[in-house]
C-alpha cells in the first residue's frame, strides 16, 4: 500500500504543477510533466517489487500468503480514497511475482472488492465539483464566479465581455421562462490543462435536462487571458475528451469522483476510456479488459482477421461484436522494412508519450492476454502461426482441458473505418450520386487536416496512403499507423532537382541521392491523388502539402521552440476575437457535410 500511496502523490503532484506551469506559459514544462507522469507508473511498481524482495523470500513463500496478502490488502481499502487504483497497483505488482496459472480472484482482483460509489461523503476531503444556483439576472455574475472561484493568477484580457459571450451563447440553449427549482451550473472544482490551454468543465441542470459544457482558457498575444468559446452537448465533450487527444493533466483527490461525473456528460463514454484521458492508463486497462471478458461471456462471434489492406508489420485481428482492434508486431518483414520489434514498441511508446492532438489514436499496450481458442477464427489462427509464432503459446491454464491462447504481447485500439476503404464505399455509390461526392470530400479535406495537425505537433506519419489512415465515429480522420513515423524536426525535406538529361526523366529511375530521413512532398501526388476528383478536392484545399516550403516552414518554427496551438474543436465554434494568437493553427475547415450526417447511427 505504501507502494501505491507514494506512487499517486507523486502522481498529483505533477498535475498539480500543470496550473503555475500553465499561468507561466511554460509549454514546454508542461509537455514534460504530461511525459514523466506517464513513466510513473511503473517505476514505482518496479521500487515495490524491489522491496518486497529485500524483505521476503518470495519464491519460497506458500500460496496461502499470497492469498492471506490479498486480504489484508482489502482491509486497507476500507477507508481508502482511490481504492480502484490501489487494486490495479496490487494487481500489477502480483502478476510480476506470480506464475500466471495465478491469475484468479483468489489472488489479485479480477473482481473489484472495493466499492467506489459515495467515497466524498467524507467530511475530510475535497468535494469534486462545486454547484451554483443562478437566476436568470445574475446568470453573468454567476459565471464570473465560477471562473474566478478557480484563482487563476493571470488578468483576463476583457473579463466582462468574455462572461457576455459566454451567457450570450448558453442563453440560446436555455428556456427561461421555464426555469426549474433544481436550476443550477455545477462545475469540477479543478482545471484540466493539456496543450496551451485549460479548461472549466461543467453541466447546467434545469429540471431533468443536464445540458454538459466547456470553457478554454487561453492566452492572446499579450500574455493575458481570454475565452475562446463554449463547448455544449454530449458530441463537443465527446471531441474534447478523445481516445485521439493527449491526456489531461488535472489534479483529484477522488478520481472516481471526477469519472463519474464526466460519466453524466457523456454517458455512452466507456468509464476505461475516462480514466485514460485523466491519465490514468493502469486503471483504463483494467476496466476494459473486464469489459472485454464480460462481454466475451455474453457473445459468441469469433476472432478474425481484421477487414481491410493486411499491414506488413503489424498483424491485426477484431471481434466483429466489440468496436476495438487487436494488434501484434509480427516475427518477421519484408525486405523494405528495416525496422525491428523494439524500434516498432519505441515508436507506439512515442506516441503515447506525445501530443496526440485528436490525430492519433491511443493504444493500449498488454503482455500475456490468454483468449479462449475456440473463439478464433480458423484463418486467422493460420496467420498467427505464420507470422507471429514467438508471440503465442497455447495453453490449458485450469487443467480442465480448456484450451486457451496466451498472445505475449499486443496492442488494443478503438476500431475505426480504415481510410481507404471509406473512399471506396463512396466511388462505389457512383460520382453521379451526391452523397458519395460529399463523402469524398469530407475524406479529402479531413485527411489534409488531419496531417497538418500532426505537423504542428512535430509528427511525420512517414507513410501516408490512404490505409493507414481511419475514420471516426464522428467524422474525424485519425493516423494509427506508427511504425514509420519520425519527428518533423529529423526530417530533411528536399525538393526534387531537376533531371540532368531527357533519359533521367524517362527512365523511370531515381537520378538523385536520397538519404535515410530525406522527404520529397512532392512525390507524394502520385502514391495518393491518382483518381482526377480526389486529386481535385486536395488540390483546391491542402496542395501546400505537396511543397517543401510548408514542411520546411513549420520545421523552423519547431526549432526556434514555438508551440503551435491545435484546438479540439472547429474554427466555427470560436469567438470573434482580434485577440486570437498569430501563431494558431488553422485546423479545421468547414467540411462538405456535417459529420452528424455521414455517421448518423452515432448520433
Amino acid at each position: 500500500m505504501a507502494g501505491f500511496d507514494r506512487h499517486y502523490r507523486l502522481f498529483r503532484a505533477e498535475s498539480a504543477l500543470a496550473k503555475s506551469r500553465f499561468e507561466a506559459k511554460d509549454w514546454h514544462g508542461q509537455q514534460r510533466g504530461h511525459r514523466d507522469r506517464i513513466a510513473f507508473y511503473d517505476l514505482r511498481v518496479q521500487e515495490c517489487e524491489s522491496a518486497l524482495a529485500q524483505q521476503f523470500p518470495i519464491s519460497d513463500l506458500p500460496m496461502d500468503v499470497w492469498r492471506q496478502a490479498k486480504q489484508i490488502y482489502i482491509g486497507l481499502l476500507v477507508d481508502h480514497l482511490q481504492p480502484e487504483l490501489a487494486e490495479t497497483f496490487f494487481n500489477s505488482v502480483m502478476t510480476s511475482i506470480l506464475l500466471r496459472h495465478y491469475y484468479y480472484n483468489d489472488f489479485i482482483f479480477v473482481r473489484p472488492a472495493i466499492s467506489t460509489e459515495y467515497i466524498e461523503v467524507r467530511n475530510d476531503v475535497q468535494t469534486s465539483y462545486r454547484a451554483y444556483y443562478p437566476s436568470p439576472e445574475n446568470l453573468q455574475e454567476t459565471f464570473g464566479a465560477i471562473v474566478q472561484d478557480y484563482g487563476l493568477r493571470v488578468p483576463f484580457a476583457d473579463f466582462a465581455r468574455d462572461m457576455d459571450r459566454v451567457v450570450q451563447l448558453l442563453r440560446q440553449q436555455m428556456d427561461e421562462s421555464r426555469l426549474r427549482a433544481n436550476f443550477q451550473v455545477q462545475v469540477l472544482s479543478n482545471l484540466f490543462f493539456r496543450n496551451k490551454a485549460a479548461y472549466i468543465v461543467g453541466k447546467i441542470i434545469n429540471s431533468f435536462r443536464e445540458t454538459p459544457f466547456a470553457l478554454p482558457l487561453l492566452f492572446d498575444d499579450a500574455g493575458k487571458l481570454y475565452i475562446d468559446t463554449v463547448l455544449q452537448g454530449e458530441a463537443d465533450m465527446l471531441s474534447l475528451f478523445s481516445f485521439a487527444r493527449a491526456y489531461f493533466l488535472v489534479d483529484m483527490e477522488i478520481p472516481s469522483a471526477y469519472v463519474h461525473f464526466l460519466r453524466s456528460l457523456m454517458p455512452r463514454k466507456p468509464r476505461a476510456e475516462l480514466y485514460n484521458a485523466l491519465g490514468l492508463g493502469k486503471q483504463g486497462k483494467t476496466l476494459f479488459f473486464r469489459d472485454f471478458l464480460f462481454h466475451l461471456r455474453h457473445s459468441s462471434d469469433k476472432l478474425r482477421i481484421a477487414p481491410g489492406i493486411k499491414g506488413m508489420v503489424m498483424l491485426v485481428f477484431d471481434l466483429p461484436s466489440f468496436p476495438y482492434v487487436f494488434k501484434i508486431i509480427k516475427d518477421f518483414y519484408p525486405p523494405q522494412k528495416e525496422t525491428t520489434r523494439e524500434q516498432i514498441r519505441g515508436k507506439y511508446q512515442l506516441v503515447r508519450q506525445h501530443d496526440r492532438v485528436g490525430r492519433m489514436a491511443d493504444t493500449m499496450e498488454y503482455r500475456e492476454v490468454a483468449f479462449p481458442l475456440d473463439r478464433f477464427e480458423p484463418e486467422l489462427l493460420e496467420e498467427l502461426q505464420k507470422y507471429a509464432p514467438s508471440q503465442i503459446e497455447f495453453s490449458d491454464r485450469n487443467g480442465d482441458g480448456v484450451q486457451e491462447v496466451v498472445i505475449k504481447h499486443l496492442y488494443i485500439e478503438k476500431r475505426m473505418i480504415p481510410l481507404n476503404m471509406y473512399l471506396q464505399e463512396a466511388f462505389d455509390m457512383g460520382l453521379d450520386n451526391p452523397r458519395a461526392r460529399q463523402q469524398i470530400e469530407h475524406a479529402v479535406i479531413e485527411y489534409g487536416n488531419a496531417i497538418k495537425d500532426m505537423v504542428a505537433a512535430n509528427i511525420f506519419p512517414g507513410d501516408m496512403l490512404w490505409k493507414n489512415f481511419g475514420i471516426t465515429r464522428l467524422g474525424k480522420v485519425v493516423f494509427y499507423d506508427y511504425d514509420e513515423i519520425e519527428y518533423i524536426t529529423d526530417c530533411n525535406f528536399r525538393k526534387v532537382p531537376p533531371p540532368r538529361h531527357e533519359e533521367d526523366e524517362l527512365s523511370g529511375d531515381i537520378w538523385y541521392s536520397v538519404g535515410p530521413r530525406d522527404v520529397f512532398p512532392e512525390t507524394f501526388g502520385p502514391f495518393l491523388l491518382s483518381h482526377p476528383y480526389v486529386r481535385e478536392i486536395f488540390m483546391r484545399h491542402h496542395a501546400d502539402l505537396l511543397e517543401p516550403d510548408f514542411w520546411l516552414t513549420h520545421k523552423a518554427r519547431i526549432e526556434r521552440g514555438e508551440v503551435l496551438d491545435v484546438f479540439p474543436y472547429e474554427q466555427s465554434k470560436r469567438f470573434e476575437n482580434t485577440a486570437h494568437p498569430a501563431q494558431a493553427l488553422a485546423t479545421a475547415e468547414a467540411s462538405a457535410i456535417p459529420a452528424a450526417k455521414l455517421f448518423e447511427d452515432e448520433i
